[in-house]
């Protein structure tokens, strides 16, 4: 729940929400909302544990809610999810968003939206360049991540965090999704993107070698992360090795 507390924080700081959590915690979400001073949403990417509040918002606030193009596609219709994430988060109601512009203006910030694909299409980044913050979504999770789901590009992942170490700023402050807040947020960047360079480099190399994806799991990452198990394969190291392989063109 720290991601929804930074969240909450920084809606009063903006007058403006980044994604509306989970469906579960739609209600007290909702309930903290009325009163504040609150103009618009946006939502980074499509997944549940990021849209779930939106029809409820709506329907009691009035807000509008801005997403990419093709996270629209996803936002609009009912998900199937996986019961793991059914329920942990819950099922999000179908809503009515709008493409999100290119720059959102709010009384006191002008956030840049930046494309961001990688963790999922229609993925965005926004970055207030004059104080220095990146709300990047799941896009950054951790310096060096485990694990993956096969939805990921790594590729695409690694550009997107590039193109973020890009941004003309001081300062680069991380706001992430798990609820971390990375004051260095740039070096936090560019040392996610040497490993996953690094680690797709070696991944091809052993597959050259005649490797297996679950030996290249086992030699590069020390085997399966707990977290397959939890959410039934969905998220895994062996993803991770798969995504990196099919981006390449080996699998």
């Amino acid at each position: 729940m720290v991601n929804h507390f930074i969240g909450l924080l920084r809606t009063l700081l903006t007058g403006s929400l980044i994604d509306t959590g989970p469906r579960h915690t739609a209600e007290d979400l909702v309930e903290f909302l009325e009163g504040q001073h609150v103009k618009l949403a946006v939502n980074t990417h499509y997944h549940e544990d990021h849209i779930g509040a939106n029809r409820l918002i709506q329907q009691r606030l009035g807000l509008e809610i801005y997403a990419h193009p093709e996270s629209i596609l996803y936002i609009e219709r009912i998900p199937e999810l996986p019961p793991y994430r059914e329920f942990i988060w819950g099922v999000p109601e179908p809503s009515n968003v709008l493409p999100v512009p290119r720059r959102i203006r709010t009384n006191r910030f002008v956030f840049d939206v930046v494309e961001t694909p990688g963790h999922s299409e229609g993925h965005v980044a926004l970055v207030e360049r004059e104080m220095g913050w990146c709300f990047s979504g799941d896009l950054f999770v951790s310096e060096k991540p485990k694990v993956t789901h096969l939805g990921s590009s790594i590729r695409n992942t690694v550009r997107s965090t590039q193109r973020l170490v890009e941004i003309d700023t001081d300062k680069l402050i991380l706001f992430t999704s798990p609820g971390r807040i990375i004051r260095d947020g740039r070096r936090a960047l560019e040392t996610c993107v040497q490993y996953l360079r690094e680690l797709s480099q070696r991944a091809r190399i052993l597959w050259e070698e005649g490797l297996t994806v679950t030996a290249i799991r086992d030699t590069l990452l020390g085997g399966e992360s707990p977290l397959a198990q939890m959410t039934g394969g969905e998220l895994s190291s062996e993803n991770l090795i798969r995504v990196i392989l099919r981006d390449w063109g080996a699998l």
